[in-house]
């Protein structure tokens, strides 16, 4: 049985309640790594500045409290295979659809199922899309 770290668990909990029960259902059956829900003004602005986001601060779903994104990773962590990122991104997206959630995934902004036209990707980061 899968479960979430001390560390993942304190990620998630930072995130709207619909993102949490998203995550607790893709653990049943891959496991995974919450790297981070929420983002204060200063860890928004230096993600920003290295240029792992493209937002400043209050401009990015993670900045909400509670967070409407998340940044998850599939367990153990490869951060060079975009194959396995893909896959455990349109399970993730698979398991939404089936609780009604409305969630775009940052390799595929625009959600138009082409992950090659994206000028940034974020493969980790899924966000809540409003409603």
């Amino acid at each position: 049985m899968n479960r979430f770290s001390a560390t993942s668990r304190a990620n998630l909990s930072s995130c709207a309640p619909p993102l949490q029960a998203l995550f607790e259902a893709v653990l049943q059956e891959c496991d995974c790594t919450i790297i981070e829900g929420h983002r204060d003004a200063a860890r928004q602005n230096e993600l920003r500045r290295q240029g792992k986001s493209q937002l400043l601060f209050a401009k990015s779903a993670h900045n909400s409290a509670p967070s409407r994104a998340v940044d998850v990773i599939a367990y153990p962590i490869d951060w060079k295979d975009r194959e396995r990122q893909t896959l455990f991104a349109g399970f993730v997206l698979g398991v939404a659809r089936a609780q009604g959630l409305a969630i775009r995934w940052g390799g595929d902004w625009d959600r138009d199922f082409q992950v090659a036209d994206n000028a940034f990707d974020d493969l980790v980061h899924f966000e809540l899309m409003e409603t």
